[in-house]
C-alpha cells in the first residue's frame, strides 16, 4: 500500500452498528484495498456496538480494507472525523455517515470530479431517499436574515427575502454551493493540510457549514455533482430532525452549536442579530398561530434555547 492513499473512507458508528453494516456493504467493489481504506470510528458507544462490528468484520473484510478505531471518548461528530482523518494520509477523505448507502459507481464519479477540478476543495453527490426522491443538500450560508426567514415561516416573508433561504433547490447538474451537506462529501487532502481539521468545539451540527466556510475563504471552491447517488435515511446518530418534527425540544448540543457558528461567522453582534431577528420572525408565526389556531411551528421553548451561550459563545 502506498504511503499516501488516494481515498480515506471516514465512518463514525454510535450506537448504529447495523446501519455501518449496511453501509459497509453498499462499499464493496467501490473500494480499491491498493490505494483506499475505510477507516471506522466508534465514538464511546455505551452499547454492543464494537462487539458487533468486529465480529463482521471478521466474516467479511478479507482484505482488511476496514481499519476500526475506538475513539477513548464521545466527542462529537467533528472530533470522531478528526480521529478518522488523522488516522490515513490521504489524497482525498470520503467523509460518510453511518446513515448512508453509497449507489453503485458514486465514489468513482466524486473521485473524478475531484481529479478533474483542481480548484474544488470538496465534492458532494445527490442525497436521496431509498426510493430515490432527492433531498436538499446544497444550501447558502447561515445569516440573521435566514433565521428570520425560519422563525417566520410565512409565503410572503420566505419570497421577499429568498435570496437568503438556505436550501437551494435540488439541482440536476453541477452546482457550486456555499456549503453541503457533510452527510457524505469527499474532502481534499491538501485542504485539510492547509486549513486543519474539523472544529471540534462543534459537538454535532454546522460543523459542516464552518468548515465549507473556512475552505471558501482559503480560496477554495465547492462543487456538488448530482451524478453521484447516495441514500441518506437520516437520524441515524442524533434525534434532533425528528424532534423538530414533532415540535418537541432540541438537545443543548444544537443550540450550543448554533451560537458558535454565529459567532465565529459574524461576531458578537451578529449572534446577537441572529437572535433578534429569530425572535422578530417568531413573533410572526406566532400571531399566525394564535389567529389561525395553528400547532406550534417551531420545537418547544426555542425562544429561551437560542440564547443558550450567548454570553460566553464559544464555550461548549
Amino acid at each position: 500500500m502506498p504511503d499516501r492513499l488516494k481515498l480515506a473512507i471516514v465512518i463514525i458508528n454510535y450506537k448504529t452498528p447495523q446501519l455501518v453494516i449496511d453501509c459497509l456493504v453498499s462499499l464493496h467493489g467501490q473500494v480499491d484495498p491498493s490505494t483506499a481504506r475505510v477507516i471506522l470510528v466508534d465514538n464511546l458507544s455505551p452499547d454492543n456496538s464494537v462487539e458487533i462490528l468486529k465480529k463482521w468484520l471478521a466474516a467479511n473484510d478479507d482484505q482488511k480494507v476496514v481499519q476500526l478505531i475506538e475513539a477513548k471518548a464521545n466527542a462529537g461528530f467533528s472530533a470522531g472525523n478528526n480521529v478518522g482523518m488523522c488516522a490515513a494520509d490521504a489524497e482525498y477523505y470520503l467523509l460518510l455517515n453511518s446513515d448512508t448507502i453509497v449507489r453503485p459507481g458514486a465514489i468513482a464519479i466524486l473521485l473524478e470530479t475531484a481529479d478533474r477540478n483542481p480548484g474544488a476543495g470538496l465534492v458532494s453527490p445527490r442525497l436521496e431517499w431509498p426510493d430515490a426522491g432527492p433531498q436538499q443538500s446544497c444550501f447558502r450560508y447561515l445569516t440573521p436574515v435566514s433565521e428570520f426567514i425560519d422563525a417566520a415561516k410565512t409565503g410572503p416573508v420566505t419570497a421577499l427575502f429568498k435570496d437568503y433561504v438556505v436550501a437551494m433547490p435540488v439541482s440536476e447538474t453541477m452546482v457550486n454551493p456555499q456549503w453541503t451537506s457533510f452527510a457524505c462529501v469527499l474532502v481534499r487532502g491538501d485542504v485539510v493540510r492547509q486549513i486543519g481539521l474539523m472544529d471540534e468545539g462543534f459537538f454535532m451540527y454546522f460543523e459542516d457549514v464552518e468548515y465549507c466556510r473556512r475552505a471558501r475563504a482559503a480560496g477554495w471552491e465547492i462543487i456538488h455533482n448530482p451524478k453521484a447517488h447516495v441514500v441518506h435515511l437520516r437520524g441515524g446518530s442524533s434525534p434532533v430532525k425528528q424532534r423538530v418534527m414533532e415540535r418537541k425540544r432540541v438537545p443543548r448540543y444544537y443550540y450550543v452549536s448554533r451560537t458558535r457558528y454565529f459567532y465565529l461567522s459574524y461576531g458578537w453582534l451578529g449572534l446577537m442579530l441572529a437572535n433578534l431577528f429569530w425572535s422578530l420572525g417568531r413573533s410572526i408565526s406566532k400571531i399566525r398561530e394564535l389567529v389561525g389556531q395553528r400547532e406550534a411551528a417551531v420545537p418547544a421553548r426555542q425562544w429561551l434555547d437560542i440564547w443558550t451561550n450567548w454570553r460566553h459563545p464559544t464555550a461548549a
